[in-house]
């Protein structure tokens, strides 16, 4: 269960950490996080990463936050999203999220020099080999 702590004490932050952890690691072909410290090369390049956050909700939406927006109420999740439509992009687009509506956050790290040319909507990950598209109905379905 997120709540309001979740995002805005430690476990967020220690996502954040941990994906650029993970990503520096797979980088350098390194096994742990003291070999990932003793690299001066592999600690400036974990220094550099970006991270995309994003936010799944229950009824299927999700978001990417920009930036956490400092708001009174604590009973609610208020952010910035990365907007993905064009006619979006012109001005500031504010989500507000009941925490009981999150059922999932996916925290993305890359370093800017290997971020593809186009960023894409990241919709979720899919195991190796699965399609795209769904799967076609059985009869009786």
């Amino acid at each position: 269960m997120f709540d309001y702590d979740w995002f805005h004490g430690s476990a967020f932050t220690q996502q954040l950490t941990e994906a650029k952890m993970r990503c520096a690691l797979l980088h350098f072909g390194l096994e742990t996080r003291e070999n990932l410290d003793a690299d001066e090369h592999a600690k400036q390049f974990m220094e550099e990463l970006e991270v995309r956050s994003l936010i799944y909700l229950r009824d299927g939406f999700s978001y990417e936050v920009k930036s956490f927006a400092t708001v009174d109420s604590k009973s609610h999740l208020t952010f910035e999203c990365e907007p993905v439509d064009e006619s979006y992009k012109v001005g500031a687009f504010v989500v507000t999220v009941p925490f009981e509506e999150i059922v999932r956050v996916e925290v993305f790290a890359v370093h800017p020099s290997e971020k593809p040319e186009d960023s894409p909507q990241i919709t979720g990950f899919r195991a190796a080999g699965e399609s795209a598209e769904a799967p076609p109905l059985k009869p009786g379905r």
